[in-house]
């Protein structure tokens, strides 16, 4: 370690420590505020009012989390937001591995035509309310179906999983295995899938996090309440203010009720952001790789 300070010019060490000291800064902005709804989930409101909390909860409380456990809509979001994270996410990673895979082989008919139609749909929509009606048509009003087909198929996703396929699957390859009797589909499941674990992580992250973040397709064309997702149980609470009146059960004054609700806002934002912070540490190691390799030689 020494050795390889030693070897450094002056210049590069201020530079790795203004880079470290600025790199540590804006982690800080980053993780500050996630750092402060946990603390305040658990600290009295009071003192959150007051402007005592900022770096270790206040008042030790588990009455929030006490009252959202106790809940039943948030038990029903959690169930549905996990449901259709799972199938929307099987959903968009087969369409989008599947439309990739023949773009990227070169043999393709009319495969710059296909991609040029695919572009156009990135710069133009139908716009909000020919979805709405296009949906209605297929009769996928107030099912699931709504939520995870239509954002099924995203052509930057294509792109990003096109240019993986070209940069990391040779043609070389399938001609070595044709020539040894190989088909077209046993290609496909047996060699390149295999080959590309880091962007399929890739896509899986990226779907999941979009299933699961996503409140407005629910707002649009979902009624019943059985069916909404956690994110906009979660919309309805920090938004709108509305808490079931089941965890107000004993809470008789308005100003207790605003404590209250403010203590359920933060533990609710840790409750919905906990599936995503479990999962990510598992796919990050394919994360970098994954998305470096399908993002150049576009």
């Amino acid at each position: 370690m020494y050795q390889l300070l030693k070897r450094k010019s002056r210049g590069d060490v201020w530079f790795d420590i203004i880079n470290n000291i600025l790199l540590t800064l804006v982690m800080l902005l980053v993780l500050f505020p996630l750092y402060f709804v946990l603390i305040a989930s658990f600290s009295d409101p009071n003192y959150i009012y007051s402007g005592e909390v900022w770096l270790f909860p206040k008042g030790f409380t588990l009455d929030g989390y006490e009252r959202i456990f106790s809940d039943s809509s948030i038990w029903i979001g959690y169930v549905n937001s996990i449901l259709y994270a799972t199938l929307g996410t099987i959903i968009g990673v087969a369409v989008t591995v599947f439309a990739a895979y023949p773009l990227a082989r070169k043999n393709l008919v009319g495969k710059s035509v296909i991609m040029w139609f695919l572009m156009i749909t990135m710069f133009f929509s139908g716009g909000l309310i020919p979805t709405y009606l296009l949906i209605k048509d297929l009769h996928m009003l107030n099912t699931i179906w709504a939520l995870v087909i239509p954002g099924a198929g995203g052509v930057f996703n294509v792109i990003i999983v096109r240019t993986f396929f070209q940069s990391s699957i040779p043609d070389e390859m399938w001609e070595a295995a044709s020539i040894d009797g190989c088909s077209n589909t046993r290609f496909f499941w047996s060699i390149v899938l295999p080959l590309s674990k880091s962007i399929l992580a890739v896509m899986v992250l990226y779907h999941v996090v979009g299933f699961w973040n996503g409140f407005f397709d629910a707002l649009i064309y979902l009624n019943d309440e059985n069916k909404y997702p956690l994110q906009l149980v979660l919309r309805n609470i920090l938004v709108q203010n509305q808490v079931n009146s089941g965890m107000m059960i004993d809470v008789e004054s308005y100003a207790a009720k605003m404590r209250v609700t403010e203590l359920i806002k933060y533990g609710v934002i840790i409750v919905s952001s906990l599936p995503l912070l479990i999962l990510y540490p598992f796919l990050q190691k394919y994360f970098v790789k994954g998305v470096m390799i399908g993002s150049i030689k576009g």
